[in-house]
């Protein structure tokens, strides 16, 4: 659908372009808006709903409500997402792990990225790995000495099975040739939670969801997993920075406004065009940059590629280390 869609855009004449644009900025919901949101509340797929929603609600003069649904690593609100009507009046704010990593790692899973249709980016960046105040390490090396000096007994917290906080810390246990517990969460603040209680002794998060504890020195922030230093931390090395072994080690995550299979092709430009003009605001980029992010400013067209190519790249990384999990 979306293929016919470029097609069709491409093949109007150059003149009918503004025209396109003006009826796209004109469209507003003529219902209250949903915005499912696929984790719990405290994460940064929590916190793009949260700044977005009052953005848009003010714009379209109608009430637009962020309601989490946590649970199954984001799958869960995905397919209520998927079944909802396609005519604007439900939306959600997703990520990395069901929009890209789901589709690989999720057998039986009960929806297909036909069912998605991706409406805007909103953030991305890095992951960080950290540790909580007990842990000695105050290094990647440390840790792995830690890690493999107690093969299968130093634990590390996720946001969800699927999630890139999930597979971030698998990736590089495979690299390392270590073994430590996943202990899944519904979502980032749940995993912070048990973090800074010391129940897990790390995590690799969302930078944007955990930038607070580390500034605030509740938890140390050892590595981020981009292939440069964060603007943000720059005191903190890059993951590939820290051993041989991570030489090549590379991941950022994002985030995105989605819709289901079906939405009126208005429908998606309009949203783009209010989300991109949120996203180009300077209060919003000094927020993204506190946060430790920069604004994923795409059209729905190259969002849509964007995702596409992020699910073959972690289709690959899934089958390269045989990871396969039941639908929850």
């Amino acid at each position: 659908m979306q293929d016919t869609t470029r097609r069709a855009a491409l093949a109007l004449p150059l003149a009918a372009a503004p025209l396109l644009t003006a009826r796209a900025q004109d469209w507003k919901p003529a219902q209250p808006v949903r915005m499912l949101v696929a984790a719990a509340p405290g994460g940064t797929t929590d916190i793009m709903a949260r700044l977005l929603a009052p953005r848009l609600q003010s714009r379209w003069g109608i009430s637009v409500v962020a309601e989490n649904r946590a649970g199954a690593g984001g799958t869960i609100c995905t397919l209520e997402m998927v079944r909802a009507r396609p005519d604007g009046s439900t939306i959600m704010s997703g990520n990395i792990g069901p929009q890209a990593i789901a589709y690989s790692l999720v057998r039986n899973l009960q929806y297909r990225p036909e069912q998605v249709i991706p409406i805007a980016g909103t953030i991305t960046g890095p992951n960080v790995l950290v540790v909580n105040n007990d842990v000695p390490a105050r290094s990647v090396a440390e840790l792995t000495a830690l890690i493999r000096g107690q093969p299968g007994r130093i634990s590390f917290a996720s946001t969800g099975v699927g999630q890139s906080t999930h597979l971030s810390p698998v990736l590089m246990l495979q690299m390392l040739n270590a073994e430590a517990i996943h202990v899944p969460f519904r979502g980032s603040g749940p995993a912070q939670v048990d973090l800074l209680a010391g129940h897990v002794n790390f995590l690799i998060d969302n930078l944007t969801g955990v930038i607070e504890h580390i500034r605030s020195g509740r938890v140390r922030a050892l590595a981020v997993t981009s292939k440069e230093r964060s603007t943000q931390l720059p005191e903190v090395p890059a993951m590939r920075e820290t051993m041989p072994e991570l030489a090549n080690y590379e991941v950022n995550t994002w985030f995105g406004i989605f819709g289901p299979a079906g939405l009126p092709n208005a429908v998606v430009q309009g949203m783009n065009a209010e989300i991109n003009a949120w996203l180009d605001l300077p209060d919003t980029q000094r927020r993204f940059a506190d946060l430790g992010g920069v604004p994923l400013r795409l059209s729905p067209e190259a969002f849509a590629d964007f995702v596409a190519a992020e699910t073959r790249k972690w289709t690959e990384v899934v089958r390269r280390e045989g990871l396969q999990v039941e639908a929850g």
